[in-house]
């Protein structure tokens, strides 16, 4: 199906029940006793339960440890439970209290994934469980010389992964990488379904980049964007992700060294809350880097589209909403090799070797100084992004598997 043309919504015809799905975000607590759905994954299951809702089906979204979700799906025609259960097998039992008339579970995540095998149980009325691989399971790449308790972990999420793999009845994996590792886990059949972001209204764009319709709007919103953030009267490279010690913030700083002889120099913001925030910020301050932490930030993708270089310093495994903001927005990236990324941006942006700051820091450089170069990947940013899935044509693919499903179901 050509990104171009919007689907027709398909809704159940007069007097027929609409299929009931229930969507499952977050499950078993990590090792930080927070397993909460990432905003990727949010967005992505927000967008999709408006597009089934408007097909005609019924959606009941879930989740454990969230209590703002019920806001995030506000407008979705979707309805909001909030799992019961200070135990594994407490949710379990609250979830399955849920799905008693569904006829199919959706879990995002290997981790939701397991909470719904186990909710449905051996004697689950053969209702069939989709999960969708978003990144690969575990934490993602971690230190390079892993101690006794990371290689414990690592098995874990092997082990995980195997038996969430195995109990599904059709795993979605975002990027053609996490296909090949539902399918190394046993998976008995897996599909690629690439997440799409959520449309949200204008954006800033790029300040090399062609004037877009509404340019004067743009560019207001673009000037009190910067602003806010002390980056009127200076470049902006901004990255967006968890505070964790993975994202590869600690890479950018490092980068940020070299920037500083730049006139004027370039202001390296991190939109992101988590444990590392602290040592962050006192690396910023001992090393006086041009960098600022804005903390979480609900406008942190608005924010994305008003700089003129935006990074995905880690290594991400699945559809990186911020490369895929970037790319959409005409905003010059920057990115770590490896993972989801290069299938997603093809030759749309810079890729540098993950962990490299040397590299990181020049590439960066180059963009900077060489506003031609930052017009031509804005412009082939764009166009990539228009070969990507639109939000009507996830909805369509998610709401043609379920019909697959359920009436393989009800011919069992």
């Amino acid at each position: 199906m050509s990104p171009s043309r919007t689907p027709a919504p398909r809704r159940s015809p007069v007097g027929a029940r609409p299929t009931h799905a229930v969507h499952l975000l977050g499950g078993t607590e990590g090792p930080d006793g927070d397993d909460s759905p990432s905003a990727d994954t949010t967005a992505y299951a927000r967008s999709l339960a408006q597009g089934l809702t408007a097909r005609g089906a019924r959606i009941t979204v879930c989740s454990r440890h969230d209590p703002t979700l019920r806001h995030a799906f506000t407008g979705t025609g979707a309805d909001v439970r909030m799992l019961r259960g200070r135990t594994e097998a407490e949710t379990a039992v609250s979830l399955r209290a849920v799905c008693q008339d569904a006829d199919l579970v959706h879990a995002h995540g290997p981790h939701a994934g397991l909470l719904a095998a186990l909710a449905l149980g051996s004697g689950r009325r053969c209702t069939p469980l989709v999960v969708s691989w978003h990144a690969p399971p575990g934490p993602g790449p971690g230190p390079a010389r892993p101690t006794r308790a990371d290689a414990a972990r690592e098995l874990v999420v092997r082990l995980l992964a195997r038996r969430v793999a195995r109990a599904a009845t059709v795993v979605l994996g975002a990027t053609t990488a996490l296909v090949d590792a539902a399918r190394r886990s046993g998976a008995r059949d897996v599909r690629l379904a690439p997440a799409p972001i959520p449309l949200e209204g204008p954006r800033a764009g790029p300040r090399a980049g062609p004037p877009d319709d509404g340019a004067d709007g743009a560019e207001a919103l673009l000037h009190k964007v910067r602003a806010g953030i002390g980056a009127l009267d200076r470049p902006l490279v901004m990255a967006v992700g968890r505070l964790d010690g993975r994202s590869g913030h600690e890479t950018a700083l490092t980068a940020s060294r070299a920037w500083r002889g730049l006139d004027p120099p370039p202001l390296l913001a991190l939109a992101g809350e988590g444990p590392q925030r602290a040592a962050l910020q006192r690396r910023i301050d001992r090393e006086a880097l041009p960098a600022r932490l804005l903390g979480r930030r609900d406008d942190a993708l608005r924010l994305l589209a008003g700089a003129d270089v935006a990074l995905v310093p880690g290594r991400c495994q699945g559809r990186s909403l911020v490369a895929q903001e970037a790319l959409r927005s005409g905003v010059p990236l920057v990115a770590a090799d490896g993972g989801g990324v290069p299938e997603l941006v093809s030759d749309a942006a810079v890729l540098v070797p993950w962990g490299d700051a040397d590299s990181l820091a020049a590439a960066v450089q180059t963009l900077l100084t060489d506003q031609g170069r930052r017009a031509e990947l804005s412009r082939a940013g764009r166009a990539r992004a228009r070969t990507w899935p639109t939000e009507d044509d996830a909805a369509a693919q998610i709401l043609s598997l379920y019909d697959e499903l359920t009436e393989a179901a009800a011919g069992r």
